[in-house]
């Protein structure tokens, strides 16, 4: 498995994942090179709301319309930090990686401060925390076979999932991406 790249995959946890911060979740990777792999969960809403981290953060909130959307837990590496996957057409921000297609990852503030008045991305998810893996370990998690990895076929599909679609539905969505039935995975790794 050397030498692969997962950015602008999905990782999808298998049955037997045990960790209760990735059971059942959807993965974005963000980035994945000889450094290792860095990326956040889109299926793990939390009670958070956009309104209270910003009164946290000390923007005023003046775009309502998104209020009462829940920030998403993205992972366990830096919880206390804001990462925010969107779409790339509405704006540039301090600092931002294109991952795939119309598809980046921003961390500055400045992202949030034109969501607060309405100048933001139409299409986002906004995560506290990340998922981060050193190099090879992703690599071996997916040999272990704790991972399944699968990437939209194209952008249309890769934004439905990413940003319609409700939370629940995300699992399920990126298995059908691999024409898999969750029910029907099991926990237990074949070798040949």
């Amino acid at each position: 498995m050397e030498n692969i790249n997962l950015t602008g995959h999905f990782l999808i946890a298998m049955p037997a994942m045990t960790d209760p911060f990735f059971a059942k979740s959807v993965t974005f990777i963000c980035t994945h090179n000889q450094e290792g792999a860095m990326g956040v969960m889109i299926n793990r809403p939390t009670d958070i709301t956009y309104d209270t981290l910003f009164e946290k953060i000390k923007v005023e909130l003046l775009n309502f319309a998104v209020a009462d959307t829940p920030v998403l837990y993205g992972g366990p590496v830096q919880p206390e930090r804001g990462f925010v996957l969107h779409e790339t057409s509405a704006g540039e921000w301090d600092s931002t990686i294109t991952i795939a297609e119309n598809t980046a990852l921003t961390t500055s503030k400045d992202i949030l401060e034109s969501v607060a008045i309405g100048s933001g991305p139409a299409k986002m998810l906004l995560t506290l925390g990340y998922a981060g893996w050193t190099p090879g370990q992703l690599e071996e998690e997916i040999k272990q076979n704790s991972w399944l990895s699968v990437q939209a076929k194209d952008v249309e599909t890769l934004h439905k999932i990413l940003y319609e679609l409700d939370y629940d539905e995300k699992l399920n969505a990126t298995m059908a991406l691999l024409g898999v039935d969750p029910a029907m995975l099991s926990d237990v790794a074949g070798h040949a």
